[in-house]
């Protein structure tokens, strides 16, 4: 778990503008960690977080981007049933809200990663650090 830096991504709602930035970056030799989109009737919304956002930040606004730097936190995590709802139950009962959230993973792995926007990220770093310090670990077999 780990405090990282979300570029959102503000792009016209039209062919070709997503598939600029995604070859701007692919260019630049920028992976994409994270990757979620909303839109609206002129504009879309797109919410990423790379291997390299300042150097991300500086080329997308140099193809004339508008983009506007957050922090969230990044959560990498079982990919079982009951994981998602154990870390929004944490978060909930430390009175930590959720702006967003996305996260993927493949059904064939067992792990996944999550990305939140909390509203308040030090009070959700030590709910999370705080559950997960006292979880016992699991005896090896």
């Amino acid at each position: 778990m780990q405090v990282t830096t979300q570029l959102a991504v503000f792009l016209a709602n039209k062919p070709g503008t997503f598939a600029a930035v995604c070859e701007a970056l692919a260019k630049a030799k920028i992976n994409i960690y994270a990757i979620a989109t909303s839109d609206s009737v002129d504009h879309s919304v797109v919410r990423m977080v790379v291997a390299d956002p300042v150097k991300a930040e500086r080329m997308l606004e140099e193809i004339g981007a508008l983009v506007i730097k957050t922090e969230v936190i990044m959560i990498e995590g079982s990919n079982k049933p009951g994981s998602l709802a154990q870390i929004m139950r944490t978060l909930a009962e430390a009175g930590v809200n959720i702006e967003y959230a996305y996260c993927a993973t493949s059904p064939m792995v067992t792990r996944g990663m999550l990305i939140i926007r909390p509203d308040n990220v030090g009070r959700a770093l030590k709910a999370l650090n705080l559950k997960s310090s006292s979880t016992p670990a699991k005896a090896k077999k």
